[in-house]
């Protein structure tokens, strides 16, 4: 399975192994990740599981499509380029080692 690590805005790493066909939101949130609100349960509709991506995993995990950049602009302390919702990135064999940053709060 692949593992996926998020940092806390205070530097503290959690990895946790993913199924693949998940996505990144609904691995945070089966493993108590704090700061990983999901409030839509994954629909796309609202920022509540915004993330960073680390940028050495910027073209693994693609671009937003239109639908999360307009979502995006709901997030707290957004970072062009970086900043993606953790609903919308599926997990795959590729993104094993992920790492994602969590914002200081959510929307």
């Amino acid at each position: 399975m692949p593992k996926i690590t998020y940092v806390s805005f205070a530097g503290r790493p959690t990895t946790v192994e993913a199924a693949v066909g998940t996505t990144v939101m609904e691995n945070a949130v089966r493993n108590l990740i704090p700061g990983i609100e999901a409030e839509c349960g994954g629909a796309c509709a609202c920022a509540t599981c915004h993330v960073y991506v680390d940028e050495a995993w910027i073209a693994a995990t693609g671009t937003p499509e239109h639908m999360e950049e307009d979502m995006l602009d709901f997030a707290r302390d957004m970072r062009p380029g970086v900043s993606r919702l953790s609903c919308q990135i599926k997990v795959t064999d590729a993104l094993d080692g992920l790492i994602v940053h969590l914002p200081e709060r959510q929307a």
